[in-house]
């Protein structure tokens, strides 16, 4: 009798135990195989480094992403998969505490995908968001602190960030390449990479929870650089329905086209064949000196020049969700004294100089130093923003544009930097808590703010709500914004004259 207690508590303890374990390891279904992963608070779901497309290396370095491998066994997908090949980051201004990805591993084979889901079922359709980090085009993961998803989920998404090629192994051009490639092209791996993360969540999200038909694009600096590519690219028309562009597009035409950036390819490869190359070690070819700058206009994933692509109408419909931040601006080297920075402000403007000095003030070295960000900001992230928020409010989209203004505290060195390029992501996505800095009460309050605007945007394509302060939609004439700081409230934009201006004397045609 004894002995039958004893079975029946150990089969008790045993199934308690195997209960537990099955709670704390969830497995889903993909189309590749079954993944495990992992509980955290609140039962939110999380599976990293699922692999979307196999490792680009070896004869697919530079070729299109193919499709994963199937397997029988379950996968533990518990970690992130390898940053994507680049240089181990360091100690890097106000970007140190958070904005980095961990220093290992960083691999070619990067081609993995995190998921964060609270749904307790597959039916559930939740709103999804694929987050693409920044890093232009030559940084950057997914397994970044700041871009972790289990806040978003506990609101009630399904949050995906991928990653991408980047550098030499995301957007090298070569005539041999564009020659193999099948489509007379060639470049773009790492966007064609962000199409194959979109079509991996076209056909698994479902498992997850989530809506396949109501997912939102989103990223900053180079990733909001992607978003504007992939509203552009025809290859991924139907994937998505709303973006969020947060400091970053392609407005100016900079891009280069296929033929040029093919030439510096050919200088780049210093006559070795593109077999040469692929037998080359990572570390070697990250060595040699190159031009690469991202996106090619190369007639595939970009048939012409994105800002033509928005003027005619091609692009990919979405409602968006788009801005910038206040002290962005970015210079390399001291700033000019007033008489030089006025001289560059003639040139640039000629007959509008004056006018421009009104906005670009340099009646003092210090105002001018000051000018000199404001220019730089408004030049890289500004004009560009408002340009896109421009057109799709002229065809009658819906679109939401903010300013984050909130100087993020910091101490020493890092405190003049204010609202600095990145710095509203944690606010964004409600993750403070993996930035070392001195936050105040008034930084949750910004964070709770903007993360439930940014939640609300993903689930229907409208910020509001009642109980929230309104923010009004833009529209062409009042050009009404958001503008987040310890006081957040919707304002006219005051630099629209600014921005007009600088698009029509430096970009224009």
């Amino acid at each position: 009798m004894l002995y039958l207690f004893a079975m029946r508590k150990l089969l008790s303890l045993f199934f308690i135990f195997a209960s537990s374990q099955i709670i704390a390891q969830p497995i889903v279904q993909t189309q590749s195989g079954k993944i495990s992963g992992a509980m955290l608070s609140d039962d939110i779901r999380v599976f990293k480094g699922i692999p979307f497309a196999a490792a680009p290396v070896g004869e697919l370095r530079w070729k299109a992403p193919q499709p994963v491998k199937p397997w029988t066994d379950v996968k533990v997908c518990r970690a992130y998969g390898a940053s994507p090949m680049q240089g181990t980051p360091g100690p890097f201004g106000p970007w140190t505490w958070g904005y980095l990805i961990p220093k290992e591993p960083i691999s070619e084979d990067c081609l993995y995908l995190n998921v964060w889901s609270g749904a307790k079922s597959n039916k559930e359709k939740r709103a999804v968001l694929v987050w693409i980090y920044g890093g232009g085009f030559t940084s950057g993961g997914s397994g970044c602190a700041i871009y972790d998803g289990e806040a978003m989920a506990k609101k009630g998404i399904v949050f995906v960030s991928i990653n991408y090629r980047v550098g030499i192994f995301g957007f090298f051009t070569h005539p041999e390449l564009t020659k193999e490639s099948g489509v007379n092209a060639s470049g773009n791996y790492g966007l064609m990479d962000q199409v194959a993360a979109l079509q991996w969540v076209k056909k698994n999200i479902a498992a997850f929870g989530g809506d396949p038909n109501n997912v939102t694009i989103a990223g900053q600096s180079a990733g909001s650089m992607s978003v504007n590519c992939m509203v552009a690219t025809p290859l991924a028309k139907g994937l998505f329905q709303k973006a969020i562009a947060q400091s970053g597009s392609n407005f100016t035409r900079t891009n280069a086209l296929l033929a040029d950036a093919e030439k510096e390819g050919v200088k780049l490869a210093a006559g070795a064949s593109i077999k040469d190359l692929r037998n080359m070690p990572a570390e070697t070819l990250m060595k040699k000196p190159s031009n690469l700058r991202g996106p090619v206009i190369d007639g595939y994933v970009l048939p012409q020049h994105i800002a033509d692509v928005f003027d005619l109408g091609k692009n990919n419909p979405v409602d968006l969700l788009i801005g910038w931040n206040e002290d962005e601006g970015i210079l390399f080297g001291p700033p000019k004294k007033a008489e030089d920075f006025t001289r560059d402000i003639t040139h640039i403007f000629g007959a509008d100089a004056d006018k421009a000095l009104t906005y670009y003030k340099a009646n003092t070295d210090d105002a001018a130093a000051k000018a000199q960000l404001d220019l730089s900001r408004d030049q890289v992230f500004g004009m560009p923003n408002y340009r896109w928020a421009s057109i799709e409010a002229a065809k009658g989209r819906r679109v939401f544009v903010y300013r984050f203004a909130r100087k993020v505290p910091a101490t020493g060195e890092l405190a003049r930097y204010g609202a600095f390029h990145t710095g509203e992501v944690p606010y964004a996505y409600d993750n403070l808590k993996y930035g070392d800095r001195p936050y105040e009460a008034a930084d949750h309050d910004v964070a709770s703010l903007m993360s439930s605007y940014w939640f609300l945007f993903i689930l229907n394509g409208d910020p509001n709500t009642k109980g929230l302060p309104l923010w009004p939609r833009f529209d062409t004439s009042g050009k009404m914004m958001m503008r987040f700081d310890v006081n957040s409230v919707a304002v006219p934009m005051a630099d629209a004259p600014q921005l007009d201006l600088l698009y029509t004397k430096m970009y224009k045609n």
